[in-house]
Order: C-alpha cells, then sequence, then structure tokens
C-alpha cells in the first residue's frame, strides 16, 4: 500500500513539474529577428555562382514552418550545388528542427555512410556532419548543421539539450539548419568544406554575430 501511495506521489510530482516547465519555457521564449535576410547570402561563394531558386512545395513548407528560408542552386563549371537553410524565430524546448536523418528516406534518398567534416572558421575549428546519399543510381555528398547565433552544431542530441538550456536561461531559442548538396565526386569533400567555411561566417551575418 505504502508503495503505491510512493508511486502515485512521484507521478503526481513529475506532472507537476512538466507542467511547471512547459509554462517556464512558453513564457521565457522570445522571437528573434534576423539582422540580415537569408537571402542577402553571397550568390558568389569560392567559385560557386548561383543561378537559380528553388521555392519549396508549399505542401513541403507547411510542414516545415520555418520563420524565413532560402533554397538556391550555385553552378561551378559543369557541376551543382544545393543549398537549403530554414531559420526558426522561436522553436519549442525539447524539440529540434526537421534532421535529414528523417527526411531524406522520405525523399528516396538513402544515407549509406555517416561522417563529419571539419571546418576551419574564423581561426577555429567547428565539426559538421558529412553524409554520402545515394538516389536511383546517383550519389551525392551532403553537408549540414545547426548554427545559432554564438554556436554550430553538428550533433541533434546537443541541439535539444541547448535548446532546454536557452529556453530556461534566456528564452531566446531562435535557430537554423544548414544544408548543401553536391555530386560525389573526388573534389566533392574539399569543395564541401571551402563553400561550408564559407557559408557559416554569411549565416552568422545573418543572425546578427
Amino acid at each position: 500500500m505504502r508503495q503505491i501511495f510512493s508511486l502515485r506521489f512521484v507521478t503526481i510530482v513529475l506532472l507537476l513539474s512538466g507542467t511547471l516547465l512547459a509554462a517556464v519555457f512558453s513564457e521565457r521564449r522570445h522571437g528573434d529577428f534576423l539582422a540580415v535576410p537569408l537571402e542577402k547570402i553571397d550568390r558568389n561563394i569560392t567559385g560557386w555562382h548561383a543561378f537559380q531558386d528553388d521555392p519549396l512545395d508549399p505542401r513541403v513548407l507547411r510542414g516545415l514552418s520555418p520563420t524565413s528560408y532560402v533554397s538556391r542552386r550555385y553552378q561551378k563549371g559543369s557541376s551543382e550545388l544545393g543549398l537549403f537553410i530554414a531559420y526558426y524565430a522561436q522553436q519549442r524546448a525539447g524539440e529540434a528542427m526537421h534532421s535529414p536523418k528523417h527526411c531524406l528516406p522520405g525523399a528516396g534518398w538513402e544515407i549509406w555512410k555517416l561522417g563529419s567534416a571539419l571546418v576551419s572558421v574564423q581561426g577555429r575549428q567547428v565539426r559538421i556532419n558529412k553524409y554520402s546519399i545515394a538516389n536511383s543510381g546517383q550519389r551525392a555528398l551532403m553537408f549540414y548543421w545547426y548554427q545559432g547565433k554564438d554556436r554550430v552544431i553538428a550533433s541533434e542530441y546537443m541541439v535539444k539539450v541547448l535548446l532546454v538550456k536557452d529556453a530556461l536561461f534566456t528564452g531566446h531559442t531562435a535557430g537554423s539548419i544548414v544544408r548543401i548538396t553536391l555530386p560525389d565526386t573526388p573534389e566533392a569533400p574539399e569543395e564541401g568544406v571551402a563553400f561550408a567555411s564559407r557559408l557559416i561566417e554569411e549565416v552568422q551575418h545573418c543572425l546578427g554575430q
């Protein structure tokens, strides 16, 4: 009998604590604004030249629900590079932005190799994700990361942890997911890292850093 009472007491405490935390998160969240629109990101980066914007399908856009986004194609010689950035002025604590790990299979892409890359940004090294993917015989290399005003993160787990921390202590939960994709050629790893290095600085500028 005492064990049942203790279990009920613990359950009630956990429920009340969860409700209190949810209320705190909701009250403390503040919407942030981009210092510079994403559309202002340079259309010429490390020899790649933007030649086409790719607006999202309305259904996809509703599913992602970003505050702002840019979807663009760059070209260098005969190669193309796809750029996608989704910015969220507010995020819910405990949730992360849509991860390519979940989106790619739904779009017909198979992730056959998971990895990471180190990128030099203003004299420091940051780690980003590097995935080898394939679809109907077409192979590509994808780099992606999560970027906030003062951080670049590869891990979805750390994004969730830091989101809860931000919601609790500052109420500022703005963030973005940045993704670039290019054909999987021998030059792709070096090209992708160089592009990412410049792009991270461009996104920092948009975020006001």
